[in-house]
């Protein structure tokens, strides 16, 4: 017994097509979705950790200052207040320089981006020049 075959038309076919492409872009759409949330949450997980990190690196760098300051102090055989004063100072040129440092890096620095205003100005002058030469062309 030959088998029934359903044929549709081109209408249905195109109807078909459409609804299938509708929830293509709806899937995409969400995977995009669910793919930028969990990359968010990582990366918010990760400046957490970060900040977390800098906080911990911090109190450290304290502690060692302290640690200094008590060292100079029974090496010196100086007062509390001259060792921390001796280290403050010491720690306060060192931020001045760079400082400095920066500020002469920052200055120098060139922030206006000179080879796509170049492009542009050759682009403007490459246009105006086939534009004469198309004023020539109908003259």
């Amino acid at each position: 017994m030959p088998e029934l075959r359903q044929e549709r038309s081109i209408g249905e076919l195109f109807g078909q097509l459409s609804q299938d492409m509708t929830l293509l872009v709806r899937q995409e759409v969400q995977l995009a979705r669910t793919e930028m949330t969990d990359k968010i949450s990582r990366v918010a997980a990760n400046l957490v950790s970060i900040g977390a990190g800098g906080f911990v690196a911090y109190m450290g760098g304290l502690a060692l200052m302290a640690a200094l300051i008590l060292a100079i102090r029974d090496l010196g055989n100086i007062s509390l207040a001259w060792s921390a004063l001796i280290v403050g100072v010491i720690m306060a040129i060192i931020g001045y320089v760079m400082l400095q440092r920066g500020l002469k890096e920052l200055k120098s620095a060139e922030l206006a981006p000179r080879r796509t205003v170049e492009n542009i100005r050759e682009d403007v002058q490459s246009i105006k020049d086939d534009v004469q030469w198309a004023k020539e062309q109908r003259s």
